[in-house]
């Protein structure tokens, strides 16, 4: 996906942006970048790739260098950026964070007839960070430009910009992430992430609407373009991507964990499933909170049979071999045999989408002499990848768990029955969850229904985004 942070204040903000931009690291793990502005040496920029190496280590060199009272900043799972951009509309920086579905007939309907050329990435592909500013310095001004980028775009484009003299938000024009404005005695700065700039001492501010543009300034900020009424904010914010001790439209990330937890479990209860466990243990890290509002609900004890060992691999997928990254998973996982050896355990995953590393944890599981492993789903099964924020992408739908499984039981007529697939509650559901527990080696298998999720969230179901689960726009 991608974060990014910007700030601009009366004093230097070097400090501010770094550890702003820093605290968005779970949100990707390919490039961090940073711009800053100075009235006397005018902007400088650093990109750094962290695939292997955290953003932090990788800036604290830079810092020295940096100078100037504001600046913007991005974790980017895509293209490098952010970009500095010098068109009629003068000298700015920009970062984006979403999904240009149609980028290569944007590039044929604009730019094919008129001499323009792009800068191509090793793939042939477009930086698509450069391509929203083409589409940008296509109108007369900033605001109309970001108006027009974001009609023309499919998927979607949270932008960022940067110019001497302010900083430029425009939340997607469906919201399909959030963006906030914090506000501090000597300035402002726009994050992806609540608790980013609250631990850099600026106070909840402002949440900008789907679709509208906010300039901000060391003194204030202003709505330069309303928001509109249409929201299609993504529920993975809170059941996986967002950082705990964030909210977004007013829900904190983990009290609708814990919520979700204790519907998950109510279900279980609902049906007879899963009474007579031992105990009830998340899947680290995200999967944990999940797993004590299950445990609160069910009265069932909470326990962590194994520990995520993080200090010298904090992300698992770090590595770019997959062999390596499928040992650094196995390494990862330090067992307390104590509370495994002849228990029945139910976890907690905050979703289930190619199932591979979870098939290992369960082999490691019985290896550790653990007598059923029971797993549930914080999400409903997957059934499409995501075509707005790369949650879930992948080269084919096929990859998916879900999906596999319908494919493998009923071929390719069974692409017409995910809905029903779906749901437990039919006999082809059921058929789903017996064919997985047998691939995966679970004792019982569940997962939380969209009606649950979208309740534990709690806002209006319309503005929620769910092509993940039901492919509904």
């Amino acid at each position: 996906m991608g974060g990014f942070f910007g700030a601009i204040s009366k004093r230097d903000c070097v400090l501010d942006i770094f550890f702003g931009v820093d605290y968005h690291s779970h949100l990707g793990t390919r490039r961090g970048g940073m711009v800053i502005y100075d009235e006397r040496t005018g902007f400088q920029r650093q990109i750094h790739n962290i695939e292997n190496t955290p953003f932090r280590t990788k800036f604290e060199h830079d810092l020295q260098g940096f100078h100037g009272s504001s600046g913007i900043g991005c974790i980017s799972d895509t293209d490098p950026q952010p970009l500095l951009v010098r068109s009629h509309l003068g000298l700015y920086a920009l970062t984006t964070v979403g999904i240009v579905n149609n980028a290569e007939e944007i590039v044929a309907r604009y730019f094919s007839d008129h001499g323009h050329q792009f800068m191509a990435m090793s793939s042939g592909r477009v930086n698509q960070t450069e391509l929203i500013a083409a589409l940008i310095n296509e109108k007369p001004d900033l605001v109309s430009g970001i108006r027009h980028a974001q009609e023309e775009i499919d998927g979607s484009a949270t932008i960022l910009i940067l110019t001497q003299k302010e900083i430029i938000a425009a939340r997607d024009r469906l919201g399909r992430l959030p963006m906030l404005v914090g506000q501090g005695p000597d300035g402002c700065c726009i994050s992806f992430e609540s608790f980013a700039y609250q631990k850099l001492g600026y106070l909840d501010a402002y949440e900008l609407g789907p679709r509208e543009i906010v300039r901000v300034t060391a003194e204030g900020f202003e709505t330069l373009s309303p928001p509109g009424e249409e929201m299609r904010i993504c529920s993975f914010l809170w059941s996986y991507y967002g950082y705990p001790n964030s909210s977004y439209e007013g829900k904190n990330v983990e009290v609708m964990r814990y919520r979700n937890g204790e519907l998950l479990a109510k279900l279980d209860q609902e049906r007879g499933l899963a009474q007579d466990v031992d105990s009830v243990a998340g899947v680290p890290d995200s999967g944990i909170p999940h797993a004590i509002g299950y445990a609160n609900a069910s009265k069932i004890p909470f326990a962590r049979p194994f520990i995520k060992y993080t200090p010298t691999w904090p992300r698992s997928f770090m590595p770019a071999n997959q062999d390596i990254r499928n040992q650094v998973a196995k390494m990862k996982q330090i067992p307390v045999p104590e509370l495994i050896e002849g228990k029945k355990l139910l976890f907690v995953d905050d979703s289930i989408v190619r199932g591979t590393q979870l098939r290992e944890t369960v082999e490691f599981l019985y290896g550790c002499g653990a007598k059923e492993v029971h797993m549930r789903s914080a999400c409903p099964p997957i059934m499409y990848g995501c075509k707005y924020l790369n949650f879930s992408s992948s080269n084919s739908e096929m990859e998916l768990l879900a999906r596999r499984t319908v494919q493998k039981l009923e071929g390719e007529a069974g692409q017409t029955h995910l809905e029903e697939y779906a749901d437990a509650d039919t006999e082809r559901g059921q058929c789903m969850l017996r064919s997985i527990c047998r691939e995966l080696g679970f004792t019982s298998l569940g997962y939380q229904s969209l009606d649950c999720l979208l309740e534990a969230i709690g806002i209006d179901r319309s503005r929620v985004c769910t092509y993940c689960w039901n492919g509904k726009e």
